[in-house]
């Protein structure tokens, strides 16, 4: 797949009508935004098109809406990007998106005003991605604009389907910088490259060790998925997360790590706790956990092992915890993790999603090189996967 796409940048928007497909998939509580980091992350490119005499159209998911639902509508974002620009964002209140409220208020456009459609998930084309709703979408535009990294790994009406019918077809300055990144550290890294992955399920991530052991120097493993990886080599892990099915393919891929002179790592000490709470925790002598425990968090001598890879390294992507780091007595170890690529001095990608949250609140955020915006965008491009609404835009 072709990761030179043509930005906004190479485009004349003055006095056209843009379509932009954002990632407004915010939390609410009560018709509030709880959390309006994606909205933020959206702003640049939406002010580029403004000050450039673009009519701005704006367009997003929101929740798991299969038709119309009054809780997630897309009201508070208008709101909330009109306080953020300092100009009104009209909002297009139309249960059909594309419906009589949406197309005079585009008719209404002058170079500059910005309008927000309705969730595109009251349209049940969308996740279906029906030429109908796609030719609707495409009807209201000149140019079609995706910055919805997020989403970039759906093929829906309004990150594909509207593609087929409108040319030129573009990303926004937020694609660009994570195909800037994420493409350059995958495909063209500074080495020595280490890629550290964390989370429950070794399941979740099989394509991604299978991919980045082709790439990498290094792959640390932690979390939860660890544990099946060292009961297959004979430890024992207690009552651990362990996924029984996993256990040959876990020997495969320590097996596909030595041939390919990739060193593979895995923790040699935990902190444990005989049940799943934030108690004070016991640490292991080696990677052995005795029966009747559970392991929650890597060990002292692991976080040394590890962070004496990350120390290193010129290339790191880290895509999930390594321990439970929502539990205080937990955190010590996605903590050293975390501080480590703060003080590496490399290039630091941390791959969205509960690594994106850890390092911000453990307030590391602004010392990473990068944090994608899409969590399982992310993990769909680290295992080599095409992104359908990546791909569907213009090469450069």
């Amino acid at each position: 797949m072709n990761y030179d796409k043509k930005t906004i940048e190479d485009i004349d928007v003055k006095g056209k009508k843009v379509l932009v497909r954002c990632d407004f998939n915010v939390p609410l509580k009560d018709g509030s935004i709880t959390d309006d980091t994606r909205v933020v992350a959206a702003l640049p490119t939406i002010k580029y098109l403004s000050e450039h005499g673009g009519k701005v159209i704006l367009c997003s998911h929101l929740g798991k809406a299969k038709g119309p639902d009054p809780k997630l509508t897309l009201k508070p974002v208008a709101e909330r990007l009109s306080e953020l620009l300092g100009k009104e964002v009209k909002f297009a209140a139309d249960d059909n998106v594309v419906g009589e409220n949406a197309k005079n208020a585009v008719a209404q456009m002058n170079d500059g005003d910005i309008i927000l459609l309705e969730n595109t998930r009251f349209r049940r084309e969308e996740e279906k991605n029906l030429d109908s709703f796609s030719e609707e979408l495409a009807s209201i535009c000149d140019v079609y604009v995706n910055d919805a990294f997020g989403s970039a790994h759906r093929a829906h009406s309004s990150t594909v389907g509207v593609t087929k019918f409108v040319k030129p077809c573009v990303c926004g300055f937020l694609i660009q910088k994570e195909l800037r990144f994420l493409g350059d550290a995958v495909n063209n890294p500074t080495r020595p490259f280490v890629a550290i992955l964390g989370g429950a399920k070794v399941s979740d991530k099989i394509k991604v060790i299978d991919n980045l052991l082709t790439k990498v120097d290094t792959l640390i493993i932690g979390g939860g998925m660890a544990y099946t990886f060292l009961k297959a080599q004979g430890y024992s892990i207690g009552n651990s997360l362990l996924e029984a099915d996993k256990l040959d393919y876990s020997l495969e891929m320590i097996d596909k790590a030595k041939k390919l002179g990739v060193k593979l790592l895995l923790p040699v000490d935990f902190r444990i706790a005989s049940e799943f709470k934030d108690v004070l925790p016991q640490v292991t002598e080696d990677e052995n956990i005795p029966d009747g425990f559970m392991g929650l968090d890597i060990g002292p001598k692991t976080e040394k092992l590890f962070v004496d890879a990350i120390n290193g390294a010129k290339t790191i992507i880290w895509n999930g915890p390594v321990g439970v780091f929502e539990f205080k007595n937990f955190e010590l170890g996605t903590c050293a993790i975390a501080k480590a690529l703060a003080d590496s001095g490399a290039t630091t990608i941390i791959g969205g999603g509960d690594s994106a949250s850890a390092v911000n609140n453990l307030g590391f955020g602004d010392k990473m090189t990068h944090i994608s915006t899409g969590g399982g965008a992310s993990l769909e491009f680290l295992e080599g996967t095409v992104l359908p609404g990546i791909a569907a835009l213009d090469d450069n």
